[in-house]
């Protein structure tokens, strides 16, 4: 059964205080650090997830159009928009959008596939280990195989491989197997590199060339 819109978002903002908790003492140049998402730092990314934790539908469509429809554009503006003169100016602000319930016009379980992915685009690079909740990364993979890549997802991804957890738990889409951890299948669903060696099986190398597109 699908988690309630109750649920998912009890899950982000918690998700939201923990990710704080893990940013508290973060110096300078941590808070630089290149992220996951190319071109943006570990304060970049922060910036970004204030932002969206204050835009709803009529924002997001606002922002849309200010930015001539270019989504990578608006997302920039956003972080511009929201970034402090420090990190820990973001993350104050951070903190005290950690109980928002706005969204843009979008599933809710997108809320899980932002808060999971941009965590991880900030923990991994500065070395720090979290664990999620197995439903929430389970449903998030569920919205991203059934949305296409021109919207943040891998529909076109899962006609081509089978996402499978190790121990063959659960699995998305068809074709040559990929096995990993659910947390890497979920990243790799965003168009992340998740590292050499975390994803084996026989569809790994369609994986690859399909992020190298």
């Amino acid at each position: 059964m699908p988690p309630s819109t109750a649920e998912i978002w009890s899950f982000v903002h918690d998700e939201r205080g923990r990710l704080a908790d893990d940013l508290a003492h973060l110096t300078d140049d941590q808070w630089a650090t290149p992220s996951l998402c190319a071109g943006w730092s570990v304060h970049d990314v922060l910036a970004h997830l204030v932002d969206t934790a204050h835009t709803g539908k009529l924002a997001f469509v606002g922002s849309m159009i200010a930015s001539g429809g270019n989504f990578d554009r608006a997302n920039e503006r956003g972080v511009k928009r929201h970034q402090g003169a420090t990190g820990a100016h973001t993350l104050e602000a951070f903190r005290a959008a950690r109980t928002l319930t706005k969204s843009p016009p979008a599933s809710p379980s997108t809320r899980l596939v932002e808060a999971i992915a941009h965590g991880e685009d900030i923990r991994r690079p500065l070395g720090i280990s979290h664990e999620y909740e197995a439903w929430a990364i389970h449903d998030a993979i569920d919205s991203l195989v059934r949305t296409p890549a021109s919207f943040g997802g891998c529909r076109e991804l899962a006609t081509r491989v089978r996402l499978v957890t190790n121990g063959g738990g659960s699995s998305w889409g068809e074709g040559p197997e990929v096995t990993a951890s659910a947390l890497d299948l979920l990243l790799t669903a965003t168009g992340r590199e998740v590292g050499e060696g975390r994803l084996s099986g026989p569809g790994v190398a369609l994986v690859s060339e399909h992020l190298a597109r």
